[in-house]
């Protein structure tokens, strides 16, 4: 881990021969070529399009390496040197498509812009270390390329995706977005805070003990979560439904239920009664506004409709919780 972060056993870039520049480009172009023709598959079946551009700039990383290869073999013949950015100290790193893909089209394409940007710069500084004539030339030619590539994902996206496809596939993502993330988010949130109000003022006007409040709360939010969490994986696996991955709502739902109660559950961590119940009052307060502005944000749901159903539905089981602890 330690050679990782500070570079122990690698070579500085200043160390490479001109035959071990020329490796380390072979293999930088045939990972970019991967990296976005992942991309393209991991884009494929939601947003065809976009692919396409992904597919192109696959093509354009292949017509490099092709051209490097063909140098290092009149250069220095056929056996290639096994060097990687990795070994190298300094030299730009690759996210796995796995850590951009979930974060969304536009997102992708920004990526494949500074990969563009990055490998631009190493081409620069690769001439500059060149000394034999043809190898300077294309290493110059590639950085040109690179420069020129920059907004290659752009000037690609506006041949493949035009503006009414680019609005499709926004509408599409931010519409898969809502079905995995917010749709069971917003459930978990509201079962959280309602659910849970009865118990924990009950427990509160009950005892008037806050440590005891704050126990009766805490349980009651995290057995919510794992009921939540589990539940909401386990009745769709999102295949018919396109909600996606049952996981991922699993996790929202049941981190989005546990949130819900911690949070008027935490102010009983307060020992004085009163102190304790005004805050987790206030709390209540900003959680059924909050649950509220996302049914009207997300969910188009009116907003005073959305803020009468959930601020009517909790107080009234704020009121439960509130005649059973003092029965």
């Amino acid at each position: 881990m330690l050679s990782r972060v500070f570079g122990f056993g690698r070579r500085s870039f200043d160390s490479l021969s001109e035959q071990e520049i020329l490796a380390l480009a072979i293999s930088s172009e045939e990972d970019d070529g991967r990296i976005y023709r992942a991309y393209a598959d991991g884009l494929r079946d939601e947003f065809p399009q976009s692919a396409k551009v992904f597919n192109g700039m696959a093509d354009e990383e292949d017509s490099h390496r092709a051209a490097l290869i063909d140098l290092h073999r009149k250069r220095f013949g056929e056996r290639i040197p096994l060097i990687r950015r990795e070994h190298v100290r300094g030299y730009y790193e690759r996210k796995p498509d796995w850590l951009v893909r979930p974060l969304g089209i536009d997102r992708v394409r920004q990526q494949a812009e500074e990969m563009e940007r990055q490998a631009e710069r190493f081409y620069v500084e690769a001439e500059k270390r060149a000394s034999d004539a043809a190898t300077r030339k294309l290493l110059g030619d590639l950085a040109i390329a690179e420069r020129s590539h920059e907004t290659l994902a752009r000037r690609l996206g506006q041949k493949h995706v035009p503006e009414d496809v680019r609005s499709e596939e926004a509408v599409s993502e931010r519409r898969q977005f809502i079905l995995t993330y917010v749709q069971p988010g917003l459930a978990g949130l509201m079962d959280g805070s309602v659910s849970t109000l009865a118990p924990i003022f009950a427990a509160a006007f009950a005892t008037q003990d806050t440590w005891q409040t704050f126990l009766v709360g805490l349980s009651a939010s995290v057995g919510a979560g794992i009921s939540m969490g589990f539940t909401e994986a386990a009745h769709d696996d999102g295949k018919l439904s396109g909600r996606g991955s049952p996981l991922k709502r699993g996790l929202s739902s049941g981190i989005m239920t546990a949130i819900g109660g911690l949070g008027h559950a935490l102010p009983y961590l307060i020992p004085h009664f009163w102190t304790a119940t005004s805050v987790a009052a206030a709390v209540v307060f900003v959680e059924l506004w909050t649950i509220a502005f996302i049914q009207n944000r997300y969910m188009e749901t009116p907003f005073l409709r959305a803020a009468f159903q959930v601020v009517l539905g909790g107080a009234l089981v704020f009121g439960a919780g509130v005649l059973i602890g003092n029965a």
